[in-house]
């Protein structure tokens, strides 16, 4: 394909003819312009003449000139040693500051970096452009020209493109245009009486994302993401729903240096049906048609060892996440308020945080603030004995929804609770290694807690103290064995390691002063896909803590191999059991016996699996498995199945997902993820979205369907574009974030 601006072949030419004028000649003062003819450097060139006359040096043939970073090269070229002005005609180049000027004709002074030209092209990536009766002044880096084509595009016959009467170019900066008209594909779409756009990575550019929903009708989310500095950069959202209104708000990021990074986002929509949509809830929510939700995130460390952290998160309604921002809400359905201040020392820290309730229809405990000082494991002066502590105080307090709750089975159950609460864990550690390969730890500790009066509608308990003690013993070893000659080419297997990990963790704790029942539940025990720590303080639900006579076995195998010149797991399979030596009424003789394994057979195929199964009932708990197929950067395919028992964590799940991606060709792309729930016998959700590769650009037209099981199906289908110099999102984000292909 003929190249429209400048390609590498140019650049890398250009490139050669400096390094080589370099090579050439000595050195030489800062107001004298060297001079070689183009079949000095490449014998293939034509034979070139240089021609002396007085102060004029004349080039035929092929010429170079250069002075300081400037590289002229040409047909024929005349330069003035004294005055330093150079007339180029044919196949004319010039290289200076990172770009690259392309034309038949050029006026240029080597010392003011004036320069002007009848035609030209130029441009650095991302931002190319032709146009008509250049005058430009390198020195400052301002340029004008009349009758300009601007594009992303480097080729000759670009996809996107503007046409504008005038331009001004900043090389690196921005330009501006006047009287400009966006074409697509020689398309007119759009006219600006003045056009105005960084270049460079932070450039500033319009975002369209128009689309269909059911809940939503006729769409068009409008993004404006602006630079002003690179410390000052933000967003700006305007958007239409035919069904629900109009809404936007800003964006705002800020960079302070020493002081961190400050982040804001705001979004106001006054909703004309805010019971429209996939909640199928109408009556049992009061929902608001003003909505809106606010974000403010602040990290920074100022000095060694300091960290500062706060967000603010602030909605207007349960479901204004759900309905707007989906997949910021698939990640985190309820965002916390919170400030934390980090202080680190070798061997110890202290924290501080605090979380004050900002949303009222979300269940919470509040902490204001929570302090916790904590003492790293530690050698005791000389001795073979290690320490560890934690120290927390702080007032609680349980505060539930004083609406109907979506999220959680409280609702009507709990009132408010608080209290003061003082903790501290101290524990001895004495590590020791047998045999040179046998690791043994035992380990004796104590905690106590005071809790103050409860107060709120449902405090009962008056001051309470606990007492709990500890102890424990770790027992752990690790053997090796390799293969060298152990090779199959179908596995890929090059060698074997045959790594084993057996190990045993002993953690016995009496019964405590005051039972979990006796304490307000600030830190409580909630159900958890994965097994719970047995030794303190990694248990770290202060308030549920119980009696314990447990050892917890685990066995880890891990088969390595090298693929590629690298080491890499074959296979690896974890497998933990707890044995509860004296079951109490609550507690069963075994725990779920606990499996995560992986296996990679082959460089581009994965499978894992993940469960827990309860020896007691001879039942499956939960079980996730998964296989990963990318045999190519054609295709690739991921399918997954995830079972949890009704009653194990809450009503349970059989879901399987699927998600396929395909390259039909260069310029084509498919992605389709299905997810169906077993337990109603429905597809939850359809995600389609077909992929076109324009060169400069990309479009993508994505069709979902999202039935969850409350009111109408939700049909939603989007067409999405980025150009591929500022891309609105990072490569491989579909995997990961699909929403943003339908604008949420």
């Amino acid at each position: 394909m003929r190249r429209f601006l400048i390609i590498p072949g140019l650049i890398s030419l250009a490139a050669l003819f400096s390094l080589n004028a370099v090579a050439q000649s000595p050195a030489a003062p800062d107001d004298v312009i060297e001079f070689g003819t183009l079949n000095q450097i490449d014998p293939t060139a034509p034979v070139g003449f240089v021609d002396m006359r007085g102060s004029l040096v004349i080039g035929t043939n092929g010429m170079w000139a250069r002075y300081h970073d400037a590289l002229l090269t040409a047909d024929r070229v005349t330069v003035d040693r004294n005055t330093h002005d150079a007339t180029a005609d044919g196949h004319v180049r010039l290289e200076q500051s990172g770009m690259l000027w392309v034309g038949d004709h050029l006026d240029y002074n080597f010392k003011t970096h004036q320069m002007s030209s009848a035609q030209f092209r130029t441009g650095h990536p991302p931002a190319f452009a032709a146009a008509e009766n250049l005058h430009g002044d390198i020195s400052n880096k301002i340029y004008s020209a009349e009758h300009v084509l601007i594009t992303t595009d480097d080729i000759s016959d670009p996809d996107v493109f503007i046409r504008a009467h005038r331009i001004r170019i900043v090389p690196g900066k921005y330009f501006e245009a006047w009287n400009a008209v966006l074409f697509f594909h020689d398309v007119p779409v759009f006219y600006f009486p003045y056009y105005h756009r960084n270049l460079g990575p932070h450039a500033n550019n319009l975002d369209l994302l128009p689309g269909y929903r059911s809940a939503y009708g006729g769409y068009l989310l409008t993004t404006y993401t602006w630079w002003l500095t690179d410390d000052i950069n933000g967003a700006l959202h305007a958007d239409y729903r035919a069904r629900r209104g109009f809404g936007g708000g800003p964006d705002l990021n800020l960079r302070l240096h020493r002081w961190g990074d400050a982040s804001f986002k705001y979004y106001y929509l006054h909703d004309q049906n805010p019971l429209l949509g996939t909640n199928g809830l109408p009556g049992q929510f009061v929902i608001p048609q003003n909505r809106q939700r606010f974000n403010f995130g602040y990290q920074a460390t100022p000095f060694t060892n300091l960290d500062l952290k706060s967000v603010v998160n602030y909605q207007s309604d349960p479901l204004v996440m759900h309905d707007f921002f989906e997949g910021e809400y698939t990640r985190n359905p309820q965002p916390i308020t919170f400030a934390e201040v980090n202080r680190f020392w070798d061997n110890w820290s202290l924290d501080a945080l605090t979380t004050p309730r900002v949303n009222t229809f979300f269940d919470q405990t509040v902490r204001l603030p929570d302090v916790r000082l904590t003492g790293w494991r530690q050698q005791v002066f000389e001795t073979p004995v290690y320490y560890e502590s934690e120290s927390s105080f702080g007032y609680y307090r349980n505060m539930f929804a004083d609406t109907n709750n979506l999220f959680g089975t409280t609702n009507g159950l709990g009132a408010d609770v608080s209290a003061t609460r003082a903790d501290t864990f101290q524990q001895l550690l004495l590590p020791y290694t047998f045999f040179g390969w046998l690791n043994v730890m035992p380990r004796v500790g104590g905690r106590f807690t005071y809790y103050g009066h409860e107060t709120g509608p449902a405090g009962t308990n008056s001051v309470t103290y606990r007492k709990v003690l500890n102890a424990g013993m770790d027992v752990s070893f690790k053997t090796s064995r390799l293969w060298t000659g152990a090779t199959n080419s179908f596995l890929e297997i090059d060698g074997l390691r045959h790594i084993v990990e057996p190990s045993a963790s002993y953690a016995f704790v009496p019964h405590p002063s005051a039972q979990p029942p006796q304490l307000p539940q600030f830190d409580t025990q909630v159900p958890s896909p994965l097994l719970l720590p047995v030794q303190l303080p990694d248990y770290n639900d202060i308030d549920a803590i119980r009696y314990q006579n447990v050892i917890r076995f685990g066995l880890r195998n891990t088969l390595q191999t090298k693929r590629d010149g690298e080491i890499q797991h074959f296979l690896d399979w974890n497998v933990m059991l707890d044995w509860n030596l004296n079951p109490q009424v609550s507690q069963q003789t075994f725990n779920d016996l606990y499996s995560q394994f992986e296996l990679r057979p082959r460089s581009w195929l994965t499978l894992e699996s993940q469960t827990r199964y309860n020896l007691n009932i001879g039942r499956v708990n939960l079980a996730y498995n998964q296989a990963v197929f990318s045999p190519n950067e054609w295709w690739s395919w991921s399918i997954g199945h995830e079972y949890t028992r009704r009653g194990f964590i809450d009503n349970g799940d059989n879901l399987l997902s699927s998600t396929m991606f395909m390259r039909l060709n260069d310029n084509w792309g498919f992605r389709a993820t299905d997810n169906f729930n077993g337990v109603s016998g429905r597809l939850q959700q359809q995600f389609y979205t077909v992929y076109r590769d324009m060169r400069s650009w990309t479009g993508a037209v994505t069709f979902r369907v999202t039935d969850n099981g409350i009111g109408p199906k939700d049909y939603t289908v989007a067409f999405s574009f980025s150009i591929k110099a500022h891309p609105s999102h990072g490569v491989g984000a579909d995997a990961v974030e699909p929403y943003h292909l339908v604008g949420e």
